[in-house]
């Protein structure tokens, strides 16, 4: 049997060498991130991204091959383990195929084919099997099964069938063939059930049908979203005719007796019985993987570009909240994100306060020097707009953005948030959650559950445990690639430094609020917990802006402090090879540490694009086709965006008007938060307030 680096070195690019170095990393405890970013020489350079595919990969080999052995051990203790059996079960490249081996194996209790075995017609469906007996010949041979529970000759009969039956449908080979049968042409058959509701979600599903090879992930997760709510039922069609030729020419021979007809009907049972039936699930359940695999995937490239937006630094903001009966909620946090002060305004219907709420705005600016205000995009937001659109025009120069409000209120009653603010209520606590989203997202989105972010399709619909690992990996691996500063972080973000955890994070606030900030690196080995594996871990995504050390404000591990440090007698650090071998680390690490010397405190969000702020508004009214807006993307699906450029609704991009040339995906155009600065309104429906939109020209 292949040993796991050999089936690693199969099934990814690295070398037999890189994987050896990365699986004893791995089982010296070091977290991906650590490895990544600390320990570039043993891996060849991997990042983030592809020691997490690593790491999948390895998984599902070493179940693998553990189940492997578990077989092989079955097998050998039933004596039934022959070295040809041995062979395939070694060489079996999925868990698929090697089930498909182990199949016929198995022992089964509650089938009637085990029935038919306990009830001694075994013998019968050999001969059976055989054929060689015409059919009179046949059935004159199974009289003499008739005893004890067989009852007659059809009994005996059916259950040599039965035995048969079970036997083709648990030929390895005849799966394989069914399972790429029903994968390539295959065609997926939906219709309506009696609880189907004409003008509900799926009723462009009523009467649908296209090709398994060619479903996209999106509509096959809608589909079964009907089938779950019984508005939908759902199954795969072959020819199945076409199949049985194939089958009877296949298996039955010229010089067989007239008991291959017996034999025929036996296999047919096979395949509609249990054959067909099995492979349809398991084809059902590739799709359901696929399409879980792709939507994750799109709510986790969603989630790092939301999170990776720039944050609003330097400014006092006020977050406002809007609705329409209980008011808008506003809040103001100062530069740090540190809260302030609160109120609510009436602006909007059905109270219509305009003064009072203009002067209670205008104090709370003239009092905080507030430089911007982010509105939440939900109930109200447009009349929101509205109101400070119109404070503009009355003299008051205060910018805003709309901002996604979507977890808000799962923020403000969480536990994360009754710690934070024990004494506000939970609608002030929104507001201070939505003003937080424009002054650092990424410490502020890092304490709602990723699902409510409203930044995926179907995520209530894949593997909830699947999403819940990979957005757990996403966040960690933004988190550490931006790192943390250790004196101002909340528990939730510090929770995603890795090597960390929770309990940790907690220690390392309570420590700080007792004992004052950290003035080094090294002093957060006094957190109570933190030992020296996490800390070996942390510590280089660890921050201490206004520390001991200038190291202390980089991303360069403290087990290279030394190496840093020496690099002051160089006045060229061009022959980055030299320098390395001089100072005994590798070139890799040492280009790392010269990096993050040019520019220490660097946030790599910085780079990016960050959203601007607007003093006006867009009425749908004033829209016309062929009209030219701005906007920045919400959400991103298979099939297009949806944008916001100032209404009630967001407008949506489809995929076919993002560019000339053809794309295969949205997010190889746009990204979460990206600001458009010319769009093209390509249709208005106005009484739906929906309006389509075109990139195209822009592209």
């Amino acid at each position: 049997m292949q040993t796991l680096t050999q089936v690693l070195a199969q099934k990814t690019t690295l070398n037999e060498n890189q994987i050896k170095n990365i699986l004893t990393l791995l089982d010296k405890g070091d977290t991906i991130p650590f490895i990544a970013r600390y320990r570039k020489e043993l891996t060849g350079g991997a990042d983030d991204e592809q020691l997490r595919v690593f790491y999948d990969v390895y998984m599902c080999a070493r179940r693998l091959l553990e189940r492997k052995e578990e077989i092989l051990h079955i097998l050998k203790e039933r004596e039934m383990l022959d070295s040809k059996l041995q062979a395939q079960v070694d060489q079996a490249a999925t868990m698929t195929a090697l089930e498909d081996i182990y199949r016929p194996y198995k022992e089964k209790k509650n089938t009637r084919a085990a029935t038919a075995i306990k009830q001694g017609l075994e013998p019968l469906a050999n001969v059976l099997q055989s054929a060689k007996l015409s059919k009179q010949e046949f059935m004159s041979k199974a009289k003499s099964f008739v005893r004890g529970e067989v009852l007659d000759v059809t009994h005996a009969i059916k259950g040599a069938q039965d035995i048969i039956a079970e036997r083709y449908a648990d030929v390895a080979k005849e799966r394989e063939v069914l399972r790429e049968s029903l994968m390539r042409h295959g065609m997926l058959e939906v219709k309506a059930t009696k609880k189907f509701e004409e003008n509900g979600s799926f009723k462009n599903y009523k009467a649908h049908s296209e090709k398994v090879a060619y479903v996209p992930s999106h509509r096959y997760l809608a589909i079964k979203r009907g089938e779950k709510e019984k508005q939908l039922s759902v199954k795969i069609n072959i020819d199945v005719d076409r199949y049985m030729e194939t089958l009877k020419r296949y298996k039955l021979k010229e010089w067989m007796g007239s008991s291959k007809e017996l034999l025929f009907d036996a296999y047919k049972d096979g395949f509609k019985r249990l054959l067909y039936p099995s492979i349809e699930r398991e084809v059902f359940a590739l799709l359901k993987e696929k399409a879980d695999t792709i939507a994750i995937g799109i709510f986790g490239k969603n989630m790092t570009q939301l999170f990776m937006t720039p944050p609003v630094v330097g400014k006092v903001l006020l977050g406002a909240d809007p609705a329409f009966r209980t008011g808008c909620k506003l809040a103001v946090i100062d530069e740090q994100g540190k809260y302030l002060d609160h109120a609510v305004i009436y602006p909007v219907p059905p109270r219509d306060e305009y003064e009072k709420s203009r002067d209670v705005v205008a104090k709370l600016v003239k009092k905080y020097n507030i430089q911007g205000v982010a509105i939440g995009n939900g109930t109200a937001s447009n009349e929101t707009q509205a109101f400070f659109a119109k404070l503009n025009t009355d003299g008051l120069n205060l910018p805003y953005t709309v901002v996604s409000e979507a977890g808000a209120s799962v923020y403000s009653a969480s536990s994360i948030a009754s710690q934070e603010y024990p004494d506000l209520d939970v609608t002030i606590r929104g507001a201070i959650s939505i003003a937080g989203r424009l002054r650092d997202p990424m410490a502020t989105l890092v304490k709602i559950d990723p699902k409510s972010l409203g930044i995926g399709q179907y995520q209530h619909d894949v593997d909830q445990k699947l999403l819940e690992r990979k957005l757990h990996e996403g966040v960690e691996s933004l988190v550490n690639a931006v790192g943390v500063d250790v004196n101002s972080a909340s528990a939730s973000l510090l929770s995603y430094v890795a090597g960390v955890g929770m309990k940790v994070a907690e220690n390392i606030v309570k420590h700080r609020e007792s004992v004052g900030v950290f003035d080094s690196k090294k002093a957060v080995l006094k957190v109570k917990g933190l030992g020296a594996k996490a800390y070996e871990q942390a510590a280089g995504f660890m921050r201490i802006r206004e520390g001991k050390s200038l190291f202390d404000n980089t991303g360069i591990h403290p087990e290279s402090y030394a190496v840093a440090k020496a690099l002051e007698k160089y006045t060229d650090l061009s022959d980055t090879k030299t320098i390395a071998q001089e100072l005994g680390v590798g070139e890799p690490t040492l280009k790392d540490i010269i990096k993050e010397l040019a520019k220490p405190g660097f946030d790599p969000r910085e780079e990016l694009p960050s959203i601007p702020f607007k003093h006006g508004l867009t009425e749908i009214e004033n829209l016309r086709e062929g009209s030219i807006v701005s906007g920045v993307v919400r959400n991103i699906t298979d099939f297009g965006a949806f944008v916001d450029i100032g209404l009630k609704n967001d407008g949506m991009i489809h995929i076919s008007q993002m560019s000339e040339k053809r794309i295969g995906h949205p997010l190889e155009v746009l990204s979460v938060n990206q600001y458009l600065p010319s769009i093209e309104i390509i249709s208005i429906d106005r009484e739906k307030g929906k309006v389509g939109l075109s990139i195209k020209d822009a592209s």
